[in-house]
């Protein structure tokens, strides 16, 4: 596939960019219809909606509130109302308002003006929903509220439709994401055209994605939260997925191979592990069906439909795009170097030229494998600590007073809790279907913690009692007043009454996705060790890696309930004010983290798998996969952190809580999990690491995330016995005594194993002309390993050991005869 793609690669760009334009026009015609459903049966929050959705029919559009403060006098003066009166008298007149609800309109006003006649406010309702307002006629409003302000009176709007003309505007987040990850990639490459490669694939990804999702609102219900998620963890993977591949390609060429060629190999390669850890994210994202939230239906289809869009592009439109570039995918130093006569990676008869992992990664790698107690301990005491805030995790929901201080809707909010208490933005409403609620009443105004509880005129059998606790809608000690109405003071009146409200919706939810985490939990967490048990044919693999995504869970809510809940640098940041985590994040969160966790894993780990299939070395395999994936692993993580940590300028306090806890998240996992605590404990376990039942070997099925080996001939081609002889010696020239020289098959069976004299030289015997593996090992050198292709006549073959170097095993070669 990835050669038919390059070569028909103006179809294929052709079919997608046709894509992009007929999804983007149909969703631009159609608009959008997102709706967040919070839904959950057998609750006592729903059976009071219910009660309340018969008795009272629903408001045609939303309610928003215009807020004054007087600093000295009262808002009863003359002077106030002149100025306050002709504003909401104008707010009336717009188009799209239905209705003004003044304090001074009549007697029945005078609820709207606190006892102290400092505060007071007004309801205005839209004829229609709050996201289908337009934001032109909220503008004017909140102009229209704020230009009656002067010296001594403050003027400000709060509500659901004054909060969206705050928001920043559309793709703000996405595009500064982008501009960060551009960044990084060009000091990864260096070089412009590779640069844009993984950009173009996640925005086709990402773009056909978000206008699929918009069309898919109008037949299903979708939160408008998800197309934030959805282009958050599409921007995320996309890039990641292209970069992968891409390092993968241009490896390739340097190595000599022709640019059709390397893209081929590429794709055969890590376009694997592409596939499989996009699969693994999409598997981990549906996991959230489980919990049988209906909020989170809309969320899976946004989220995986965008991944899947990803990967697609990622194994079909890069190889096209990889086609229009060429050898131009490099930077001009590298072109130059290859094309010099005799410069090493450049094309020779002999094959590919061999490539090592050298610098920093390697250092680092040798370095885990010297000190793999002292590093595993670091590693893990970090992720303990950064964890730790996690006990104190309480999950809720975030309203206006959670907004920055700077913003119009923080400050209504503020007012009105001055003014009625702090109870008064998130009132209850206990619903009861028949009998005497006198003593209902009574009861709930003489309960701890409730400032007033005053009952609605009935309608249909059914009554409302107002209840407007003490303290605010996200304390703690609003939700244990719930409790004990629905407890204690409730059965005491001997009624059938119901608790619900905003802010018993809020609790009910947090409880529901409290008791169905652990099983969404075992279910995302069971899952990945099944498909890696069986990519990998390792019970320990897998093990591991389920317990190291446990730790970076913790430790990514740890520093979420840090910042968000306990206020560590929030209001410094501008990210609003402390309070409870929202309650649907641990599970979405989780699904992304487990998801991305995976693809760390399964890049790392398969290049591991890789080399200890040729070699059966275990710390060699570790030593080499860490070496060689580490730079482009913690590039791919700095992208993601960059990307996530941009949606804090989303606006939408949901998707930017997500942000910094996935950025928190992927940081931990990519630059402590992966590149120290992964290899230091695969280390210490050695060759258990690769080990599985023979009885389960048989039964599992085979899933390749590497390309399958060519089949192996055991039996040796026909020819006379040769050797292959030659020297080892270290970088400055002296010879390496007792070396460890082995050929194997390419099947990984050993033929002969010798050990290098004092001047450094050794001879192993070759069964017949073919391609073998050779490896040479010694306990004070980095470890070498290479395909040698061997004829009729003896090879010679020297061998160059060094400290702090991981190489992998090379292409086929032919040595000189």
């Amino acid at each position: 596939m990835a050669r038919w793609c390059y070569r028909h690669r103006l179809t294929v760009l052709a079919v997608w960019v046709a894509a992009l334009l007929g999804v983007g026009v149909t969703a631009s015609a159609g608009g959008a219809d997102y709706a967040n459903v919070f839904s959950l049966p057998d609750t006592d929050s729903k059976s009071a909606y219910d009660l309340m959705e018969k008795a009272f029919p629903k408001a045609s559009g939303d309610t928003d509130t215009v807020v004054w403060k007087v600093g000295r006098g009262s808002v009863r003066n003359a002077s106030v109302r002149n100025r306050i009166e002709p504003a909401l008298a104008r707010i009336a007149r717009m188009p799209g308002v239905g209705a003004v609800r003044s304090p001074y309109a009549g007697a029945g006003g005078a609820g709207q003006i606190s006892r102290d006649g400092t505060i007071a406010y007004a309801q205005l309702t839209f004829t229609e929903r709050a996201n289908t307002v337009p934001k032109q006629l909220v503008q004017d409003v909140v102009d229209t509220a704020r230009a009656a302000e002067r010296p001594g009176l403050e003027v400000e709007s709060g509500g659901q439709a004054v909060s969206r003309i705050q928001q920043p505007p559309a793709g703000l987040s996405e595009m500064v994401g982008l501009a960060a990850a551009a960044i990084v990639l060009f000091l990864a490459f260096g070089s412009l055209f590779a640069m844009l490669l993984p950009i173009a694939v996640a925005v086709f990804g990402v773009g056909i994605g978000l206008f699929s999702t918009q069309l898919i609102s109008h037949v299903t219900d979708v939160p408008d939260i998800a197309p934030l998620l959805a282009s958050l963890i599409g921007l995320g993977v996309g890039i990641d997925y292209a970069l992968f591949i891409v390092t993968r390609h241009r490896r390739g060429i340097l190595g000599g191979l022709e640019p059709e060629d390397a893209a081929a190999v590429a794709l055969d390669t890590s376009g694997r592990a592409v596939l499989f850890a996009g699969g693994t994210v999409c598997i981990a994202l549906a996991g959230m069906l489980v919990t049988d939230l209906r909020f989170l239906d809309g969320v899976v289809v946004a989220t995986s439909l965008t991944v899947v869009l990803s990967v697609l592009a990622a194994v079909t439109l890069l190889p096209a795009l990889l086609g229009f570039l060429g050898p131009r995918v490099l930077s001009r130093r590298q072109r130059r170097r290859l094309a010099a006569p005799g410069t090493p990676g450049a094309s020779t008869p002999g094959g590919p030229g061999e490539e090592q992992a050298v610098g920093l990664a390697a250092r680092w790698s040798g370095t885990v494998q010297r000190r793999p107690r002292v590093i595993a301990a670091l590693a893990l005491a970090v992720m303990v600590v950064l964890a730790l805030p996690v006990l104190s995790l309480r999950l809720g929901a975030t309203d206006q007073g959670s907004d920055d201080a700077s913003t119009t809707t923080r400050k209504a909010y503020d007012l009105l809790a001055e003014g009625f208490g702090p109870g008064f933005n998130g009132p209850l409403q206990v619903v009861s279907a028949g009998g005497d609620t006198t003593a209902l009443v009574e009861g709930i105004g003489g309960t701890p913690g409730v400032a007033r509880a005053v009952a609605l005129a009935p309608a249909h059998g059914v009554t409302v009692i107002q209840v407007v606790p003490t303290t605010s809608p996200q304390s703690e000690e609003t939700d244990r007043l719930i409790d004990t109405l629905r407890d204690r003071v409730i059965p005491k009146a001997g009624v059938t009454a119901h608790v619900g409200g905003a802010t018993a919706v809020s609790k009910d939810f947090a409880s529901v996705t409290g008791d169905r985490l652990p099983v969404f939990v075992a279910t995302i967490v069971g899952l990945g060790f099944l498909l890696l048990l069986i990519a990998f044919r390792s019970l320990v693999v897998p093990l591991t890696a389920a317990v190291m995504n446990l730790i970076a869970a913790a430790a990514s809510f740890g520093v979420l309930v840090a910042v968000y809940q306990w206020g560590w640098g929030l209001e410094l940041l501008g990210l609003g004010k402390e309070g409870p985590i929202q309650a649907f994040l641990p599970i979405i969160m989780l699904s992304l983290l487990f998801g991305l966790s995976m693809d760390y894993q399964v890049f790392l780990v398969s290049r591991m798998h890789e080399e200890w299939v040729h070699t059966r070395d275990n710390a060699r395999a570790v030593r080499v996969g860490l070496a060689e994936t580490s730079r482009v692993i913690n590039s791919a993580a700095l992208i993601m952190v960059c990307v996530f940590l941009a949606f804090v300028l989303s606006g939408n306090q949901g998707a930017a809580m997500a942000g910094v806890g996935l950025a928190a998240a992927v940081a931990l996992d990519a630059f402590v999990l992966r590149t120290a605590l992964v290899p230091a404990a695969m280390h210490l376990l050695g060759r258990a690491n690769w080990w599985l039942p023979g009885w389960l070997e048989r039964r599992l099925p085979h899933l390749a995330v590497e390309p399958g080996e060519e089949p192996q001939e055991e039996t040796p081609r026909p020819g006379a016995a040769t050797v292959v002889h030659g020297f080892v010696r270290d970088a400055e020239g002296d010879p390496v005594a007792g070396a460890g020289v082995t050929l194997l098959s390419k099947g990984g069976r050993q033929l002969d194993r010798v050990t290098s004299l004092a001047d450094g030289s050794y001879i192993v015997a070759v069964p017949a002309p073919g391609t073998y593996l050779m490896a040479v090992t010694s306990p004070l050198y980095a470890s070498r390993a290479r395909h040698l292709t061997v004829g009729e006549e003896p090879l010679v073959h020297d061998v160059e050991l060094r400290q702090d170097e991981a190489n992998p095993v090379s292409h086929p070669s032919s040595a000189r005869p």
